[in-house]
């Protein structure tokens, strides 16, 4: 698989299958739509390819009208999201940077600029309500009458439903956020997890009794947030069972900064620069700002205790 920053960087082979959307957290109704494309590329020998936005057309809006608390939370960084479309078979991935000029252009000149001229599509797969161009003016119907003057077949694939409901990544947003991680697995077809490389950190944790391993959450608004019983892949084996926490810090600080640190048990290795898979299990509390670090290490105390005794439980049950 092929990633292109920008359309300018990318040079297709020959033709492609595409689709178009933002894709937070691949769920199954984009994993449906993906794979719908995979197909029509192999049946026509087209290159299957995403064309996605950073940020969030969304995040960027809200931030042009300095309301940055109406953008989306994201469910997946970059890295998840990229490493699914690899799984669906996805050739060329296009991370197209949402700005001003990018969001002013007229639905005509998405169609000649993107769709014909920058990716040779002969194949477009979009959701049903997917709209474009400045002030989301471009709807399905414009599209096929492009497709009739510029050669290329429009095709839209319909919600994808389970338990009479619409999968969509709102759908997801809301179970994280509410700590219901069964009904959001059920959403996206998989464990909820994030990814990450190990980064160096104050190593507060360390002096309190609680070494953590830190992933820097580049994204200001992750769908999840407080103090979670995680497992952590990438460093043994077998996953490996711990309590994590995922916010801004308010007791040690105020730079606003998000992290996800995870204090694994019985871990002490050395492990910076690894690339680790955090999976979310189950939500202990939200975050807190408490008056010192002694209350802080009571708390933290308390939700590894509670942790440990979900894992004991979870062992007997054979659920491990």
């Amino acid at each position: 698989m092929k990633v292109f920053r920008g359309l300018s960087h990318a040079i297709p082979d020959r033709p492609c299958a595409l689709t178009i959307g933002n894709f937070d957290g691949l769920h199954l109704g984009h994993q449906a739509l993906l794979a719908k494309v995979r197909q029509a590329a192999d049946r026509f020998n087209l290159l299957a390819t995403v064309m996605t936005f950073e940020p969030h057309p969304r995040e960027f809006f809200a931030d042009l009208a300095g309301d940055s608390d109406k953008a989306p939370s994201r469910i997946a960084n970059l890295r998840d999201n990229m490493n699914a479309m690899a799984k669906a078979g996805i050739d060329n991935i296009i991370v197209e940077h949402f700005n001003a000029t990018f969001s002013r252009q007229s639905p005509q000149e998405f169609i000649e600029k993107i769709v014909v001229e920058g990716l040779h599509t002969k194949w477009l797969m979009v959701g049903e309500d997917f709209c474009f161009g400045a002030k989301r003016t471009g709807n399905i119907a414009l599209l096929k009458e492009a497709g009739k003057q510029y050669g290329f077949t429009v095709e839209t694939l319909p919600a994808v439903m389970i338990n009479g409901h619409r999968i969509s990544s709102s759908a997801v947003r809301a179970a994280l956020a509410t700590g219901n991680f069964a009904q959001a697995n059920a959403l996206l077809g998989h464990s909820y997890v994030i990814s990450g490389r190990v980064v160096r950190g104050k190593q507060l944790g360390r002096t309190i009794g609680f070494p953590t391993i830190n992933l820097s959450i580049r994204h200001r608004r992750p769908a999840v947030n407080g103090v979670f019983i995680v497992q952590v892949h990438g460093l043994a084996e077998h996953p490996l069972p711990g309590v994590a926490s995922i916010g801004v810090r308010p007791t040690v600080e105020d730079a606003g900064r998000i992290l996800l640190e995870v204090h694994i048990f019985d871990y002490e290795e050395s492990c910076y620069g690894k690339l680790v898979q955090v999976e979310f299990l189950s939500k202990i509390r939200d975050e807190e700002k408490f008056s010192g670090l002694a209350s802080m290490t009571e708390a933290i105390k308390n939700d590894e205790a509670i942790a440990r005794t979900f894992f004991t439980s979870s062992l007997s049950q054979g659920k491990a």
